[in-house]
């Protein structure tokens, strides 16, 4: 379940890392641990999120979260890239994962499937092509409800 604080700590997040030319992925908050951790997870949409870019980004939310005052007690921050496991989602990582194994999730089941694993061929306006044993199938963008890489092959 997500911590109330998190849509507040999105909403502060956000502004701060389009100011370093950064996205936020996402937010968690640990209070389960003492002392608390909060983690946000970035991403460089121009390049590899890189150390420099969570340090940038630390030092900068940590001043906005300390004058936002949201989070009351004493708390760690942690800056982190959420790594190769996530969705694809960009046009940039759509031609950089060309080639890769993807697993693509539709809704409603797209041809009685919700589920197609095959090698990523492309994306344009309208579908995403994958490439399954030799055979390109099509799949409507207005049905896919996630892309990510198949870490199983």
């Amino acid at each position: 379940m997500t911590h109330p604080l998190v849509p507040q700590i999105l909403e502060l997040a956000t502004p701060v890392a389009a100011e370093l030319g950064l996205e936020v992925v996402g937010a968690v908050f640990h209070t389960n641990q003492r002392p608390p951790v909060l983690r946000v997870d970035i991403r460089n949409p121009i390049q590899d999120t890189g150390l420099d870019d969570c340090e940038r980004m630390s030092r900068a939310l940590e001043a906005s979260l300390d004058a936002a005052e949201i989070i009351p007690d004493a708390y760690v921050l942690e800056i982190s890239s959420p790594g190769i496991s996530r969705q694809i989602t960009t046009d940039r990582e759509f031609i950089s994962f060309k080639g890769f194994p993807v697993l693509i999730s539709t809704s409603p089941p797209y041809e009685g499937q919700q589920e197609w694993i095959g090698q990523l061929v492309r994306r344009d306006e309208t579908a995403v092509y994958l490439n399954q044993k030799g055979r390109v199938v099509e799949i409507p963008r207005t049905q896919i409800t996630r892309v990510q890489l198949d870490e199983r092959r």
